[in-house]
């Protein structure tokens, strides 16, 4: 690779980190000598396929050049930072390059804005075109949409593309107003809204769609970033949302401090809250309330939930409907097909739970099996809740005379 590529190649993959939609973003480990394996905060990160599948993508910006001055990004025009630009050429080249040394099995291509929307997306058009026309790339290839282009360009990625996005990045108009006055979240949202129009039509290929939101950055709630994703899930406009926690890289007096640190642990509840929403039927104003408006730290959405509507529990194991299994904490989606399986040749017990390999950890606080219920803690809020988040006592083991696998780590 030519020194000018690698060296533009090190500044736009630096430049794309900061977008989650990526599972592996924003993760760094150094290579070590006589180590195997790095993991650096740039340029390969990995996604999962519909089938399951973890396949690696080349994640690059086709430029970090952009007329935008969003408060938040580290691309803003005002900041003094590295610029460079892939030409579409150069960029489709180095893909294929990649894919046949079997370092990745796809793309993950975003943009600054250059000189102005449309111009971008006809770069990024352009690269599509020389990958899957001229190298007969069938790979798989998500691009980030740029707000504010023709719906034209947009229907010409969407047929090339097998996902798209745009972020919406902050979760009221208010906050993007005034964090990033180029946007709003109408023009944030009309390309993924003809996208999905195109998708439904007749003789068209499915095509998935996400955005990303920004935690941390602005004092909205919970409750309005869960509020704005599950009406994105109900319009069936989007497959994914993904919640990024934010990472101080500018200094702003409307944004949190250089010094304060991402709240990763409110970003891993927010995932937990959005799997509720779509794999568990529950609704947004269930799992966070005008009482409640923040999820709990520390307490999973689930148990946070049946701890503010201890109404419902206890719940008899052997009754209860499968609607109502899937909101016991500690139980997930395979643990109630098992139970429902099970129950249709015996009454259940606690030990039958065991065997089934079904946790109880949690689920013990909240239900009765065959009408035993646990005697150890007392049946209201602040004892069950206490019972959750105390952490387990570390189990001693003491080692034989002869057993070195405490020290070899051999088993």
């Amino acid at each position: 690779m030519k020194k000018d590529i690698y060296e533009k190649m090190e500044i736009l993959a630096n430049s794309a980190k900061y977008d989650v939609s990526c599972s592996s973003s924003g993760v760094e480990t150094s290579f070590k000598k006589g180590e195997l394996g790095a993991t650096h905060n740039s340029g390969i990160c990995h996604t999962f396929t519909a089938d399951g599948r973890c396949v690696s993508l080349l994640k690059v910006l086709l430029t970090n050049f952009c007329i935008y001055d969003c408060a938040y990004c580290i691309n803003r025009v005002s900041n003094d930072i590295p610029r460079a630009s892939f030409s579409p050429r150069e960029l489709a080249d180095i893909t294929i390059n990649f894919y046949k040394r079997n370092y990745i099995e796809g793309l993950f291509l975003s943009s600054g804005i250059i000189h102005n929307e449309d111009n971008t997306m006809i770069m990024i058009l352009k690269t599509l075109k020389i990958l899957r026309y001229e190298h007969k790339f069938n790979g798989y290839i998500h691009v980030k949409l740029i707000p504010g282009s023709s719906m034209e360009l947009v229907e010409q990625i969407v047929k090339l593309a097998n996902r798209v996005s745009s972020n919406i990045e902050l979760p009221s108009d208010k906050s993007l107003k005034l964090l990033a006055p180029n946007k709003t979240k109408e023009k944030v949202l009309q390309p993924l809204k003809f996208a999905r129009d195109l998708s439904l039509a007749k003789n068209q290929k499915p095509i998935g769609m996400s955005t990303q939101l920004i935690v941390g950055a602005t004092p909205e709630s919970d409750r309005d970033i869960l509020k704005l994703s599950s009406a994105l899930y109900d319009k069936a406009l989007l497959k994914r949302v993904y919640y990024s926690a934010y990472i101080p890289v500018n200094d702003n007096k409307n944004l949190p401090s250089l010094i304060t640190k991402p709240p990763l642990l409110r970003e891993h509840r927010l995932y937990q809250a959005d799997w509720l929403l779509r794999f568990y039927d529950f609704s947004w104003d269930e799992i966070v309330t005008d009482e409640f408006p923040n999820l709990d730290e520390d307490l999973d959405p689930k148990a946070f939930w049946a701890l503010n509507n201890l109404k419902y529990f206890p719940m008899e194991i052997n009754t209860a409907s499968k609607e109502e299994l899937l909101r016991i904490p500690g139980i997930g989606a395979r643990g109630v097909q098992k139970i429902i399986n099970a129950r249709r040749f015996k009454r259940l017990t606690f030990n039958d739970l065991k065997k089934l390999k079904i946790s109880i950890k949690k689920a013990m606080y909240f239900i009765t099996c065959n009408k035993e219920f646990q005697r150890q803690v007392p049946f209201y809020r602040e004892n069950l809740r206490l019972a959750l988040i105390k952490p387990e006592p570390k189990k001693l083991i003491q080692p034989s005379l002869f057993d070195i696998s405490s020290i070899t780590g051999e088993l």
